[in-house]
């Protein structure tokens, strides 16, 4: 068995964009991938962390975070 992972980072305009643009987004990516034989498994959040900036000498300095992102799992 072979999985595919990709990411997926919706793009809407701001104040115009609505939840049927996110979706629209996401549905076009899973049919490329379907008629390209790959089989949708689901959406899943990875959770990462950005470890902190210690600039240089202590200036412009940024602490560490935590972010998610989105990713698309296929399988084959």
């Amino acid at each position: 068995m072979e999985y595919k992972v990709i990411p997926f980072i919706a793009s809407i305009e701001q104040n115009k964009g609505k939840s049927s643009d996110v979706a629209e987004q996401l549905e076009t990516i899973i049919n490329d991938n379907i008629s390209k034989g790959w089989k949708y498994i689901r959406l899943e959040s990875v959770s990462t962390f950005v470890n902190p900036d210690s600039g240089c000498f202590g200036l412009g300095a940024k602490p560490g975070y935590t972010t998610t992102r989105q990713m698309i799992v296929f399988q084959k």
